[in-house]
């Protein structure tokens, strides 16, 4: 299918331009100019997703599992022209690209075989007990609805799994949620292109236009507008801390505050356990070097920390991620304002107390190159900023004077999305001890990997304690992110003939 784009949001079925435009900076290609939304585009589609919701919210699991496999298809059939839009806008290769699409689409099936089954209600009965003494039992039933219309915010990282038709989206839809997307100036086009294919396939199955609306970027008017829409019942968001505690403190300001579900940054340290360290230090070097500069180090799982009891071990392990790291090309990043925040958080650490420089590059506009730093484990816990994320392939190791010191670095941790332990069956006993920890700063705990790399399934858990997520509760990614749209509702004495279908049992 070729490329043609429209430059216009996608409002309820309708192609709608704006006032006013914004033109983009893609990676390569040309520039291109789009629709700046409004706070009345927003309301418009909040409107129409309420009208929506009092069909699409009842609609069965069948009818919603074949909206989400035609979209699906839809993604699909437009597949050469995301990747030809979506290489220009970003600067990501054809093969990123092709896989994200994959995962996308096997996202939106997955919910759809998840939802046919319907564990997710979580149905329970309780039957009356009419000669219950002292006071008699009545008929109590329970499962979970879905909450009303939703709002999802496009990822600068993830042009697809993450944005106009990700996770978020399958997953609100999945639970019988219209959506209404606020999508990401850096890669407008290849929003455009998701949304057609989102709007053929509603067309195709007959279901009310107001499910899904897109509203494009181009100012910060249109997401604040979106929180605070007395309509929207929950908020899904994957960007910066400093962009998403914004948005989560006016979800929370609101006359009826709503959940915000921010997935929000992580610097998923790594701790090197001694006999790991000792027998295959350069291998786990070497597998770091490849993990920290995977996608120019523009993943939220991006290990940025590594944590051993310094010695003769660690410094051969620093020695060999060094030369691992400097064959690594300049890397173009998604955007230059991410590309100029990667130098300012290299000046931050390189400029830090007692950090000392392992590696250095050379990276200018919006290229970024590897760098390496390393620091001790009492300069570590002096400087909370060194436990802060810097978005690209940064690596700092943390050398600490002993392992009760490695325990006092896991303790002094934020949440983070994901904690690894490489180790072997010599370190089962240091590893035992930092566990407790690490599950509560982690909503995922490795073993001898690296966490680039998210499965889509039912036991995974993508969040953690704040700030990695702004819900401690709640995944992104997997099955279980569809509970985030979900409320559970009581029926009591109810007939048969009035519940929920799903309910009747």
């Amino acid at each position: 299918m070729s490329l043609a784009l429209t430059g216009k949001h996608l409002i309820a079925g309708a192609w709608v331009a704006g006032e006013k435009t914004f033109e983009t900076s893609p990676a390569q290609g040309p520039a291109r100019s789009y629709a700046v939304g409004t706070p009345g585009d927003v309301a418009t589609a909040c409107e129409a997703a309420e009208e929506a919701f009092w069909s699409y919210g009842y609609s069965t699991r069948a009818e919603r599992a074949a909206l989400l496999n035609k979209i699906a298809d839809e993604i699909e059939a437009r597949g050469e022209a995301i990747t030809e839009i979506g290489t220009q806008e970003t600067g990501l290769p054809e093969a990123r690209l092709q896989g994200e699409r994959g995962r996308t689409t096997g996202q939106l099936r997955l919910f759809a075989a998840h939802i046919e089954k319907g564990d997710y209600l979580d149905r329970r009965h309780d039957e009356a007990l009419p000669d219950r003494q002292p006071l008699p039992r009545p008929d109590l039933r329970v499962m979970q609805r879905p909450i009303g219309p939703v709002a999802v915010f496009g990822a600068s990282n993830f042009p697809l799994a993450f944005s106009v038709a990700g996770g978020d989206t399958a997953a609100a839809l999945a639970a019988g949620c219209p959506v209404v997307v606020k999508g990401h100036s850096a890669h407008p086009g290849t929003g455009e292109i998701v949304a057609q294919a989102i709007d053929a396939a509603i067309k195709a199955c007959g279901v009310h236009p107001g499910v899904f609306s897109l509203i494009q970027g181009g100012n910060r008017a249109v997401g604040q507008a979106l929180v605070q829409h007395p309509l929207i019942k929950a908020v899904g968001f994957t960007g910066s801390l400093a962009g998403g505690r914004a948005l989560f403190d006016l979800c929370a300001q609101r006359p009826e505050p709503i959940p915000f579900f921010g997935e929000l940054g992580s610097v998923n340290p790594m701790f090197l356990l001694p006999q790991a360290l000792s027998a295959r230090g350069a291998a786990i070097a070497q597998g770091w070097a490849g993990s920290l500069t995977m996608g120019a180090g523009q993943f939220c799982t991006n290990p940025g920390i590594a944590v051993a009891v310094d010695g003769p071990d660690l410094q051969s392990f620093m020695a060999a991620a060094t030369e691992a790291l400097k064959p690594v090309d300049a890397q173009t990043m998604l955007t230059d304002g991410i590309a100029e925040a990667y130098r300012s958080g290299r000046d931050r650490i390189s400029g830090a107390a007692g950090v000392q420089e392992v590696l250095t590059t050379t990276c200018d506009l919006r290229n970024a190159t590897p760098y390496l730093f390393s620091t001790t484990g009492k300069d570590w816990l002096a400087n909370e900023e060194l436990g802060e994320e810097v978005f690209g392939p940064l690596g700092l190791v943390v050398a600490a004077s002993g392992f009760d010191e490695v325990v006092e670095i896991a303790k002094s941790l934020q949440g983070q999305l994901t904690c690894t332990l490489h180790m072997d069956d010599g370190d089962a006993e240091d590893a035992r001890t930092l566990m407790p920890i690490l599950e509560r700063k982690a909503g995922r705990v490795l073993a001898n990997g690296y966490p680039t790399g998210v499965e889509v399934c039912d036991a995974m858990v993508h969040g953690g304690p704040y700030p990695a997520s702004t819900n401690f509760g709640a995944t992104s990614v997997g099955t279980l992110s569809i509970r985030r749209f979900l409320r559970p509702v009581c029926y009591q004495n109810m007939p048969e003939a009035v519940l929920p279908a799903d309910m009747a049992v």
